[in-house]
C-alpha cells in the first residue's frame, strides 16, 4: 500500500473512511470518542494544507488515513499516573482511520511514521479496544493519561527507538 500526502481533492474519500471507521467503532463498543461530527472536514482540510495528513491508497483507492506531524503535542505537556519514556523530540499519530476493506492500514501507518522519527507518541479513547491492542501489538507502552482540549481523557501511548 502507498502512503502519500493528502490533497484537498481526496476529501470526500477521507470522508468516507472516517464514515466507515465511526461505524466500527460504534459496533465494537466504542460510541463516544469520535462524536459530533469529529474529525471535521475543516480539520482535515487544515491538516492537509500543512502537509500533516496521509492517506494509505492502493489501486487509486483510498483505504486508510491519518494525521502525523513532529513537534510539540499540547495535549500532552501534562500527562497523569505515568509519564512519558523521554523527552526527546517526537512525531505525534493522530486520527488513524480505516475503511474495513483493506487489512493493515495500522502496519502501513506505523512502518511510514517510523521512517520519519524514531520516537513516536499516540493517543485513544478507553473505550478503543482495537486500537490499544495494536498499539500494544506494535511495540507502544502505555504511559500514562492525557486530556484533550474539551477535558475528555485518553490513554497515552509511546514507542521510542532512541
Amino acid at each position: 500500500m502507498l502512503v502519500r500526502n493528502a490533497v484537498l481533492e481526496d476529501i470526500e474519500q477521507i470522508m468516507e473512511v472516517y464514515r466507515a471507521s465511526k461505524e466500527y467503532m460504534v459496533a465494537s463498543g466504542n460510541p463516544n470518542q469520535w462524536v459530533n461530527g469529529y474529525p471535521t472536514r475543516e480539520i482535515i482540510e487544515s491538516d492537509i494544507s500543512r502537509q500533516q495528513f496521509f492517506v494509505c491508497e492502493e489501486n487509486g483507492q483510498i483505504h486508510g488515513v491519518f494525521m502525523f506531524f513532529v513537534g510539540e503535542e499540547p495535549t500532552y505537556q501534562m500527562i497523569e499516573d505515568g509519564s512519558w519514556k523521554n523527552v526527546e523530540p517526537y512525531g505525534t499519530i493522530h486520527r488513524l482511520g480505516g475503511d474495513g476493506k483493506q487489512k493493515g492500514i495500522f502496519e502501513t501507518c506505523l512502518a511510514f511514521c517510523r521512517k520519519e522519527h524514531g520516537n513516536l507518541r499516540a493517543d485513544t479513547h478507553h473505550d478503543n479496544k482495537t486500537m490499544q491492542y495494536l498499539l500494544e501489538k506494535y511495540g507502544f507502552q502505555r504511559c500514562g493519561i492525557v486530556y484533550m482540549k474539551d477535558g475528555s481523557k485518553r490513554i497515552a501511548y509511546q514507542l521510542t527507538e532512541i
